[in-house]
């Protein structure tokens, strides 16, 4: 069976040390990502970002590697050749301003704030420019902060965690994580689901590749999942979650080094 497509996050996955595509993770220059992305190239198989970041930087991450789709804040959009398809259910832009604007004039990050003061703030400067999602970062129980928002009537919404960053904070022990304010429905799995039947691609015929809890969902949406070594290594709860899946590998490489072994294996695996 052909390689159709490789779903991959980018921070901690496809990029190296400072988010940078030409460096490992000690932050020596490495070609590692840029031989795998020619390798799909060749092979013909997409390569698509499926990214917690916002519009704007994801296009030109998918612009600059030559890819012409993309997934971003989270799962709560993708486009294909410039057509967006939002993922946010009944949660649209309206007279009331973006889906951002609504979930803060409902006071929403100020109840988190509060709940969990001093573990969670917003993930300066990246939180800026959002219209879809708001994007934290801090260390908190995502099962409690979903538990409060439905206590409040939130239903429609949901908190989720996009895994370890190496940002830290003052109040925090250990490493934080990034964490998202999307409507309910949304995630990165219903975003690659949903990319896949645009472009009629076969689940059992993409792979994906991340880092994080979240990332990890994609699983069921393609035909195998692999997650980078400094996944598990960083976050506990990823490493908890690992044996619920039958797709799942873990690469020996962290970061670009484990996103070419991910493709190289696939491809070698597929060949005829």
């Amino acid at each position: 069976m052909r390689l159709s497509c490789v779903y991959t996050d980018l921070d901690g996955t496809l990029l190296g040390r400072g988010s940078s595509l030409f460096r490992d993770p000690e932050g020596g220059f490495s070609l590692a990502q840029a031989r795998a992305l020619e390798a799909c190239h060749r092979a013909g198989a997409e390569v698509v970002i499926m990214s917690g970041r916002r519009e704007p930087q994801v296009h030109e991450a998918a612009r600059l590697m030559g890819q012409t789709s993309y997934i971003y804040e989270a799962g709560c959009a993708f486009a294909i050749e410039g057509e967006t398809t939002l993922m946010t259910g009944e949660m649209a832009p309206n007279e009331d301003g973006t889906i951002y604007e609504q979930i803060e004039q409902r006071g929403i990050p100020k109840l988190l704030f509060e709940h969990f003061e001093g573990r969670l703030e917003y993930h300066a400067p990246w939180h800026h420019g959002r219209v879809l999602s708001h994007l934290f970062r801090g260390k908190v129980d995502v099962e409690e902060a979903n538990t409060l928002l439905h206590e409040r009537g939130d239903t429609d919404l949901r908190l989720l965690d996009n895994g370890a960053i190496g940002r830290p904070m003052p109040t925090v022990e250990g490493r934080t994580h990034a964490y998202h304010l999307v409507p309910k429905q949304v995630s990165k799995a219903a975003a690659v689901a949903g990319h896949a039947r645009a472009r009629g691609y076969d689940p059992r015929e993409c792979i994906a590749v991340g880092d994080s809890v979240e990332d990890l969902e994609v699983a069921a949406a393609v035909g195998r999942f692999f997650v980078v070594a400094n996944g598990p290594e960083h976050d506990p709860g990823l490493r908890a979650a690992l044996p619920n899946w039958d797709n799942v590998t873990v690469t020996e490489g962290s970061m670009g080094d484990g996103f070419y072994e991910a493709v190289v294996s696939s491809l070698m695996e597929r060949r005829p």
